[in-house]
């Protein structure tokens, strides 16, 4: 019983670092904008939604 939460806590804690150290993970979070807003490219900034 001991050994089994033993493994159970250095997995629990060991779990962070290793999805963090995953090479797929490129550190990118998808960004939205709030409503009549839209997302610049250039400065990765939310911007006023001009309509024509």
């Amino acid at each position: 019983m001991k050994t089994k939460t033993t493994l159970a806590v250095i997995a629990l804690v060991l779990a962070p670092s290793l999805a963090l150290a995953c090479p797929m993970h490129d550190g990118k979070q998808a960004m939205s904008c709030a409503e009549g807003h839209m997302l610049d490219a250039q400065t990765g900034t939310c911007v006023p939604q001009t309509t024509s």
